[in-house]
This record gives structure tokens, C-alpha cells and sequence, in this order.
């Protein structure tokens, strides 16, 4: 039996969403996933028609929310886990906007990442077809004429024209060799081999900063979802470990719970231990010590987004101008070295 596709992102929060404005309303569980089926009934389904379906099979049956949610096979674990948090506290609808929230971020995140690896990528397939370009048909002609000016090319002016050729070759092999390293560790990411990729990736200081800043972001924002559905602040640590999917901030937060168990609180543990930089630190221990450690949280997880795509967005800035200049200048002193034989012969001529 092939196993059922899950629900992306975008898809998580557009239902949780919506569930959460019909339990606000004050619509009964059944009824809410009636409507949504009502919704798609005259569309074609597609992974969230049928879940919805047997959905409704289910609620019809007695089932809560999220036991209809998982006998459904399209959503999350920690989707799971949180809507029978939910249920279980009485918080149903809190959580279910939490969640939209939630999920809402990780597509946005996901969407800037993309696009900062699709311009460079199309950029690097561009480098590539401009010196195919330059070595199939540019260099060529260039030779052609000279050969038909001078009967042959003579010493100095093949040295510069092999000069040419040799440059662009070059190029063009490191532009290949980047690609292939670009997109096979595309398909690494995409197929199992995450963790090898990551390693790769932390040797670069930035996109090192990048990842850890998106464990922390992930974090953040599960332990606030979890503290608002009622769960102890250790239990709610532990199981928002997970979510990081981010293998040094797990390390971090397992030397945290470490201190927790030896009697500090969650906020002094992150402290002692530099979960967080010190300016979020020190948040987290007000709001804690205040009584607001959810709002805190909630504020941390809009910081650290917003820091991630600033730094996402810092390596787009450095990664773009330096791939348009290699172009530029592999471009340019390629056309300049079979340009200098000709401006040699008009001056000889002049």
C-alpha cells in the first residue's frame, strides 16, 4: 500500500485556520469538518479532500479532532500532537491559530531560502551557457578572421588567443564542477541526506549562522505552542527538542534541560548555558520572572525570523554580486586578450 502523502506547510495552516474561525464561531467539530469537506466537494481531490473525508468518517464515529486528524495520514506529528494538547486543555482553538501561525512561518522561511539558491543556481547555468557560448563560437570566428588577415596566426598573437581558451576552459570546468556540487546537494537534502549537506554547509560561517539561527526559530516557536496548551515547562522543553531538526542547537538545549533537571528554571538554564544571545536571554528571564513567558517566546520567534532572513538575505547579497562579477570579468579579459592582436595590427597598419 502506498503510503499517504502528507500535507505541506501552506496546506497545515490553511486548515488549521480555518478549523480554528469555526470552533471560535462556536461550530461542533463535526460540523466544522462537514463544511470543509462542503468546500472541496465539488473540486477535485486532492491529498487534503481525502483526508478530510475520512475525517468526517471518523468524527461521524465519535472521534475527536485529532484522532480524525491522524487516522487522516496527511498531517504532521507535531500537528498531531498539539491539536490533542488542545483538546486535552481546553485550549482548542488558542492552538489551532498557533499552529496556522506556525506552519505559515515555516513556508515563508522555506519560500526565501529557495529563492536564495534559485538566483545563483540561474545564474551559474547562465555563466555556464555564456563561456559555452565564448568557446564554440566567439573564439572561433575571432580566429577566423585573424587567419584570413595574416594567413596564419603568428607567435605572439596564438599565445594570446590560446590564453583566451585556456581561461575559458578553466571557467567553465569550476562553473560545472559548482553546479553539479550545487544540485547534487539539492537532491542529497531532498532525499535522506540532510545531515551530509549540513556538514558541508557549517564550514561556512554564515550559512552555518543561517541554520542554527532556523533551529532556534523552530524551537522558539514550538515551546511557545506547547506552554500555551498547558504542558510543563520541562515536558514541553523535551518535546520541542525535535522540532529544531538542527543537530548542534539539539546539543545546546540537551546541556539546558541538564540544568533544569538539577532545579533551575527554563530561563535560567537558557542563560547559564547561552542558548540564546544575551539581549534574548535576558528577555526570556523578564518575561519569566513576570509572568509573561508565552508573550516573550511569541516575541523571540518573530526576533529570530526576522533575523534568519536578514542573514538569509545577507548571503544573497554577498553570493549574487560576486557570481555577476565572475561573469563580468571572465567575459571581459576573455574579449580583451583576442581584442589585443587586432589592436595591434590597426596600429602596425596605422
Amino acid at each position: 500500500m502506498a503510503k499517504q502523502k502528507k500535507l505541506d506547510n501552506l496546506g497545515v495552516s490553511a486548515f488549521c485556520e480555518s478549523m480554528g474561525m469555526m470552533v471560535q464561531a462556536g461550530i461542533q467539530t463535526d460540523e466544522a469538518i462537514s463544511l470543509l469537506e462542503q468546500g472541496t466537494a465539488d473540486k477535485e481531490k486532492g491529498v487534503l479532500g481525502n483526508g478530510i473525508s475520512v475525517m468526517k468518517e471518523k468524527v461521524e464515529e465519535g472521534s475527536s479532532l485529532a484522532d480524525s486528524m491522524l487516522a487522516s495520514e496527511i498531517f504532521p506529528d507535531y500537528a498531531l500532537k498539539m491539536v490533542a494538547a488542545g483538546e486535552t486543555s481546553g485550549r482548542q482553538e488558542d492552538i489551532l491559530f498557533r499552529l496556522s501561525r506556525y506552519y505559515k512561518d515555516q513556508k515563508t522561511i522555506s519560500e526565501k531560502i529557495r529563492s536564495a539558491v534559485t538566483y545563483p543556481a540561474a545564474m551559474i547555468i547562465l555563466i555556464i551557457a555564456v563561456l559555452a557560448v565564448m568557446l564554440a563560437m566567439v573564439l572561433p570566428a575571432f580566429t577566423d578572421v585573424y587567419d584570413s588577415l595574416t594567413g596564419s596566426l603568428s607567435a605572439s598573437t596564438y599565445s594570446y588567443i590560446k590564453w583566451a581558451y585556456g581561461f575559458c576552459w578553466f571557467a567553465l570546468i569550476l562553473m560545472i564542477l559548482i553546479a553539479l556540487c550545487l544540485f547534487g546537494g539539492l537532491y542529497m537534502w531532498n532525499h535522506g541526506k540532510k545531515a551530509a549537506v549540513e556538514g558541508v554547509l557549517r564550514r561556512i560561517p554564515l550559512c552555518a549562522e543561517i541554520l542554527d539561527n532556523m533551529g532556534m526559530f523552530r524551537f522558539t516557536s514550538a515551546l511557545s505552542t506547547f506552554l500555551a496548551s498547558g504542558e510543563m515547562q520541562d515536558i514541553a522543553v523535551l518535546d520541542s527538542i525535535p522540532m529544531t531538526d538542527c543537530g548542534p542547537v539539539e546539543e545546546k538545549l540537551q546541556k539546558v534541560v541538564a540544568r533544569m533537571e538539577e532545579g533551575h528554571s527554563i530561563a535560567q538554564a537558557a542563560y547559564d548555558e547561552e542558548l540564546f544571545e544575551p539581549v534574548y536571554g535576558r528577555m526570556l528571564l523578564a518575561g519569566e520572572r513576570s509572568g509573561s513567558m508565552e508573550s516573550v517566546l511569541e516575541r523571540l520567534t518573530e526576533l529570530l525570523e526576522e533575523n534568519c532572513t536578514a542573514k538569509v538575505e545577507s548571503l544573497v547579497g554577498i553570493v549574487d554580486p560576486l557570481l555577476s562579477g565572475i561573469l563580468m570579468f571572465t567575459v571581459g579579459l576573455s574579449l580583451l586578450s583576442v581584442m589585443l592582436p587586432l589592436i595591434g595590427m590597426m596600429n602596425s597598419v596605422g
